[in-house]
């Protein structure tokens, strides 16, 4: 249960920050987030589906119901985002280790811990 607290707290503050700095989110990857479109779609992924996966996982928190099933659809798109990265990493090697590694090894963290906790 605590994981999956921890998790929600992750993806819901990804989703504020995302929602109301959607530039200074993306700065550290070097992307320059400059027009009313790119801050748009900066709020839709980071703000919109973190603000929704957070909801996801408190629902799952309250629901044992529902909480197997979410909890292992948040590991696998973490485990995604995590493989995502890691594909991106042998092909363009990333020059420091934040932001991209340090991301990386977030989401492999969460997606292990979340998966482990239902198992």
């Amino acid at each position: 249960m605590i994981a999956i607290v921890v998790a929600a707290v992750f993806f819901a503050g990804m989703g504020i920050y995302g929602l109301v700095m959607p530039a200074a989110l993306v700065r550290p990857f070097g992307i320059v987030a400059a027009g009313p479109d790119a801050r748009n779609e900066v709020r839709a992924v980071y703000g919109g589906f973190g603000l929704a996966i957070a909801g996801l996982l408190v629902a799952a928190a309250l629901d044992e119901g529902i909480r197997r099933g979410a909890v292992i659809a948040v590991a696998a798109a973490l485990g995604g985002m995590a493989a995502g990265r890691l594909i991106g990493a042998l092909r363009d090697r990333p020059r420091a280790f934040y932001p991209s590694w340090f991301y990386f090894c977030v989401e492999v963290v969460l997606g292990g811990v979340l998966w482990f906790a239902v198992s």
